[in-house]
């Protein structure tokens, strides 16, 4: 379910994107009467579907060729770390909650269980954004060859 709204809030913040960025050069071509009424292709809307950008421009800079060895290793890393989230897991967080279950409910043993999963929690929340934010997105950009690399300059 997190997932699915993650994917919807993505898709309405480029929708946004796409009409804030359109509708007044078509109102302002269309209140010059100039003729010629600019409308983005649908490829270049569907490149920007997934390219890794919430910011809707016609053309993007691209990469002459795409590096597969870069994009491997981004995808080697999003593996290395789901399989190092699972050793987290596994090591850390079943342990704490497995022995709680078998004992009688008391407040001691509650706070004792959530601080002993603070330190793991924060590491899979980075492991999380690092996986997907660095790893995915940079192997999809690199496919895609996305070049727009220099965006806060």
């Amino acid at each position: 379910a997190a997932l699915l709204l993650a994917l919807q809030v993505r898709l309405i913040m480029k929708a946004h994107s796409f009409i804030r960025e359109n509708v007044p050069r078509v109102l302002s071509s269309v209140k010059d009467k100039s003729g010629t009424l600019h409308i983005p292709r649908i490829s270049q809307y569907l490149y920007f579907l997934f390219a890794p950008t919430l910011i809707y421009r016609d053309n993007y800079p691209r990469n002459p060729t795409i590096r597969w060895g870069y994009v491997a290793t981004k995808f080697a890393q999003v593996l290395g770390s789901l399989f190092y989230a699972y050793y987290i897991f596994v090591r850390l967080c079943i342990p704490q909650f497995r022995n709680s279950s078998q004992e009688t409910f008391n407040l001691r043993g509650l706070v004792l269980c959530i601080f002993n999963s603070i330190l793991p929690g924060v590491l899979i929340l980075f492991l999380v954004f690092f996986a997907f934010l660095h790893c995915w997105l940079n192997a999809f950009a690199e496919m895609l060859r996305f070049a727009d690399r220099m965006f806060y300059k």
